[in-house]
């Protein structure tokens, strides 16, 4: 799993590594049981602060995505009744049109947004 940073998109960078963990583990791409990298090599790697990852995964820790151990470190624990997909699509939809409302913009130049980014 790759995690990419886009510090000038608006997103905070926890909540984007948060995001990203969540979507690769709904998808199957990091499986259950997968050991993570550690907070201050994932924080070297994405040229962020350690304090930025660990909030990332103290996150992900209270929501039941993950689980830290001394001797396993952070590994993937799926929780129970996590969303699916469709319930994840609706929470990024909500979280998407309330920072377009933030910026302003109507609902056809949000939909122009989304139409744009999607060809991507």
């Amino acid at each position: 799993m790759k995690i990419v940073v886009d510090t000038e998109n608006g997103v905070p960078p926890w909540r984007q590594v948060h995001d990203q963990v969540i979507r690769a583990a709904t998808t199957g791409a990091l499986p259950e049981g997968t050991r993570l990298p550690p907070i201050r090599q994932l924080a070297r790697d994405l040229g962020l602060a350690s304090g930025t990852v660990a909030r990332a995964y103290r996150e992900l820790e209270t929501a039941g995505w993950v689980a830290t151990a001394r001797a396993r470190g952070t590994v993937v624990t799926i929780p129970s009744g996590r969303p699916d997909r469709e319930a994840l699509l609706a929470a990024a939809a909500a979280e998407f049109a309330a920072q377009a409302r933030d910026l302003g913009a109507d609902l056809a130049n949000a939909l122009k947004a989304v139409r744009e980014a999607y060809k991507e």
